[in-house]
């Protein structure tokens, strides 16, 4: 057999990674400004932290309501169609005059909210990291397999060279 009769095996490109994304289109981000998504939580949680202790009065229960919905907003214009709805159908819009309880309990339900928002970011970006790892995996596998193929064919063709009588 002659290196023109010898099949190549096929080196295929790595599979493309399995990205696992919470939205339908996969040109729109989770998350268009992270950075102030990281911000209005840290500042959520303080405020829930800060206001835990103390009993508050018309003034600042008021504060906070208008606190809580400007973050709420602050949220919206930088989430995904879909993770607004999802906050839009979670945290709903406190009433006016709302009372001290329900303006902590809406306070602490927007921070819940945000804690399983950055757990199912951390989840995403681990499974990413484990795509690209099997798919880096993979080609190494083919890369070893192929050269396994070579250096049995290089050794076939040296022993077979020699002239018989």
């Amino acid at each position: 057999m002659t290196d023109d009769e010898t099949p190549k095996p096929e080196v295929l490109p790595p599979p493309e990674p399995e990205v696992v994304a919470e939205t339908d289109e996969p040109d729109e981000p989770m998350v268009s400004e992270p950075l102030k998504l990281v911000r209005i939580a840290s500042m959520t949680q303080a405020m829930l932290v800060e206001v835990r202790g103390i009993e508050l009065d018309e003034d600042a229960v008021a504060r906070l309501q208008s606190v809580h919905a400007r973050t709420v907003s602050s949220l919206r214009e930088i989430m995904s169609d879909e993770l607004r709805d999802e906050l839009d159908a979670v945290v709903l819009p406190l009433q006016e005059g709302a009372s001290e309880a329900e303006v902590r309990v809406a306070q602490a339900q927007l921070a819940g909210w945000l804690e399983g928002l950055f757990h199912g970011i951390r989840a995403s970006l681990w499974g990413q990291q484990v795509a690209v790892q099997r798919s880096a995996m993979q080609n190494l596998e083919a890369l070893h397999t192929l050269d396994a193929k070579e250096a049995k064919d290089k050794d076939e063709q040296a022993n077979s060279s020699g002239l018989y009588l």
